[in-house]
């Protein structure tokens, strides 16, 4: 533990950024997690609202630098494909 006063503020700092990143990331899993159900129960409207909803927290996330710039898009794009994919299937 240090012992400097710089040192346990920027702890703390950390420690808070640390859990507002977690809790940007749980949101966007749960998203997906919602976009993916929509699909599987074939609700393809409900689907692309959830897709859009999902683009939108993986840009902001991608902004703020908690995942990578091209993470955000690669996933963008597997989700896209996904729902074409699931959409001509059906």
């Amino acid at each position: 533990m240090s012992t400097r006063k710089s040192a346990k503020k920027s702890m703390r700092q950390d420690a808070v950024r640390r859990m507002r990143n977690r809790s940007d990331k749980s949101a966007l899993k749960t998203q997906i997690k919602k976009f993916v159900s929509a699909i599987k129960s074939h609700d393809f409207d409900e689907a692309g609202k959830h897709l859009s909803i999902v683009t939108k927290k993986l840009d902001k996330i991608a902004a703020k630098n908690i995942i990578h710039k091209k993470t955000a898009s690669r996933k963008k794009s597997r989700l896209a494909r996904f729902l074409i994919k699931q959409k001509a299937a059906a």
